[in-house]
């Protein structure tokens, strides 16, 4: 398992993935390199043997970041890679200064719940039909004291 930050060569295969794993609601190749791009967004991925198994990005701004994306191929699912991922992510964003990462969750995803929990992740509340099928969305939060 190699782990690295994303490339912008990397791009097509995220976009790949995320249509895989996301068909009615994935972020496109153009989505993708706008917010590599803006300068406040880091990307982390998961290699096994030279393919993509895992990745997601946060966004950081000053003191708050949003995890905007994580996902994992199916192939490789329940085998830490998630928890990796978000792992990088958060160290990313605490190294960067943020104190609060906020995300969203759909109320039915039982297994991205219980990774966030274990990660110290909370409940926050949530938001009524949030996603284009009408689910709703649990946002959670996760705080560093200083």
């Amino acid at each position: 398992m190699n782990g690295r930050a994303w490339t912008y060569e990397d791009l097509n295969a995220i976009a790949s993935l995320e249509k895989e794993c996301f068909p009615k609601e994935c972020w496109s190749q153009r989505m993708l390199a706008e917010s590599f791009l803006g300068g406040r967004f880091f990307g982390s991925l998961l290699e096994e043997d030279g393919v993509l198994a895992a990745y997601g990005g946060v966004s950081i701004v000053e003191d708050e970041a949003e995890i905007e994306l994580i996902a994992t191929a199916e192939m490789y699912r329940r085998c830490g890679r998630g928890g990796k991922i978000l792992e990088d992510l958060l160290k990313e964003a605490r190294r960067r200064g943020a104190k609060r990462v906020f995300l969203e969750v759909r109320v039915s995803n039982r297994a991205a719940m219980m990774l966030y929990l274990k990660h110290g992740f909370a409940g926050l509340y949530a938001r009524s039909r949030y996603y284009p099928d009408g689910e709703d969305a649990l946002v959670m939060v996760k705080e560093w004291k200083d």
